[in-house]
């Protein structure tokens, strides 16, 4: 039963948001070079690795999982905002309808060993 009121849930909010999606996916792309969404390892459902989606915030180089704060320089214009909103996790409605993610209970967490 949880899962179907995931994907309706997630199917509102996607329906409601797309126009903002949009609009900040645009912003992304002219905000810097780059891909407009990143994919992140995380813990999800049941306790299996998914890589979720979610709105880059940061400037293209490679990722290192320390550097993670609203004030660091690596974050773009865009992207400061993107996270202090938490507009940055909207694509993660992606992952719940695929059945990777739920949207009752703890977010997803990062897999043992990264930081």
């Amino acid at each position: 039963m949880n899962r179907i009121g995931d994907v309706v849930i997630a199917f509102i909010l996607i329906a409601f948001t797309l126009p903002l999606m949009s609009i900040v996916a645009l912003a992304i792309k002219l905000d810097s070079p780059g891909p407009i969404f990143s994919r992140l390892e995380r813990l999800g459902l049941d306790g299996r690795r998914v890589r979720i989606l979610k709105f880059r915030t940061t400037v293209c180089r490679p990722h290192d999982p320390r550097r993670s704060g609203i004030s660091d320089a690596h974050l773009t214009r865009v992207g400061r905002f993107l996270r202090r909103t938490h507009v940055d996790d909207l694509p993660q409605l992606m992952n719940v309808l695929n059945g990777e993610l739920t949207l009752m209970g703890a977010g997803p967490s990062r897999p043992f060993g990264s930081r």
